[in-house]
């Protein structure tokens, strides 16, 4: 489908890719714990309504994010390897239209937020401010990874104001493997870039723990295994959550693997691997609900 776009509408391009539709990945690790979040906060059983909302909106805020970061990153992305060819970077879209398309995403999740409580819409102010402020952190502090991971697991109190229009002790608890999680992988993402950033003086976490990356990588994924865990005993899981967390510490040892040499492509595998993660935790969840 995003070929036939390329090739029939090239024009539109630049905004597909500015927006990273044609990248699903990212989307796909902020769409697996919002569903584990859906899910739990709806026992098992969420309204249809607050499952497609929830859905369209991890597409529309995701899109609006990458827009704002490349936004922010307009006159550093030429020179990061890979990153060189956004269409800030190059030219083929500008800043002022960026920031129109993000007020106009920024609108549309509004829109849809609009059908939930209002618990729920007055948390949504939160999701578009830690949207807005990531992007820039990388300037000021080597932990942007904390921000971004802050972000990503916004709709997980946001999904149990939806369903029970509360936010318990659980899905901060949820909240934090999350975000646990999400500083792993993206350290992974950022060791791709590392060499860059350091010339151009971008931080994170990936050069805050310099050659103890692998190892804060380990202690992440081990302390996420170990929220789940506590996570599914809260709720009194058995044997599918536990295999889904155990197939999730597989996948975490494979990505260690991938990261052995420290490679670009390596470290790059290694983070998109993590939509396994996230789909494997989500079968164990349904597993427990369906048995």
């Amino acid at each position: 489908m995003l070929s036939f776009v390329q090739a029939r509408y090239p024009q539109l391009w630049p905004w597909i890719q500015l927006m990273r539709l044609d990248r699903p990945v990212g989307t796909l690790l902020l769409l697996w714990p919002t569903l584990w979040a859906v899910w739990i906060a709806g026992q098992g059983s969420p309204s249809i309504g607050t499952v497609i909302i929830f859905t369209l909106g991890v597409i529309v805020m995701r899109a609006a994010g990458c827009v704002i970061n490349d936004f922010a990153d307009r006159n550093i992305d030429g020179q990061v390897k890979r990153t060189e060819g956004r269409p800030l970077a190059t030219g083929a879209l500008s800043g002022k239209q960026a920031l129109m398309l993000f007020c106009a995403l920024a609108a549309v999740a509004f829109v849809l937020v609009l059908f939930l409580n209002t618990f729920t819409i007055l948390l949504s102010f939160g999701a578009l401010a830690l949207a807005v402020l990531y992007p820039f952190m990388k300037r000021y502090t080597h932990l942007p990874q904390v921000v971004l991971g802050a972000a990503f697991s916004w709709a997980i109190p946001m999904a149990f104001a939806a369903e029970t229009n509360s936010v318990p002790a659980i899905a901060w608890l949820l909240y934090t493997a999350n975000l646990l999680w999400t500083v792993a992988y993206d350290t992974e993402y950022a060791m791709v870039d590392r060499d860059d950033d350091l010339k151009i003086g971008v931080k994170s976490t990936a050069i805050l723990f310099g050659e103890m990356d692998k190892l804060m990588i380990g202690a992440l994924q081990a302390m996420t295994l170990f929220a789940l865990w506590l996570l599914g005993r809260q709720l009194s899981f058995g044997a599918f959550w536990l295999a889904g967390l155990a197939i999730a510490a597989g996948l975490f040892i494979y990505q260690h693997w991938l990261m052995r040499e420290r490679s670009r492509d390596g470290c790059f595998q290694a983070f998109l691997n993590n939509q396994w993660v996230g789909l494997v935790v989500f079968i164990g969840l349904l597993g427990e609900y369906l048995s």
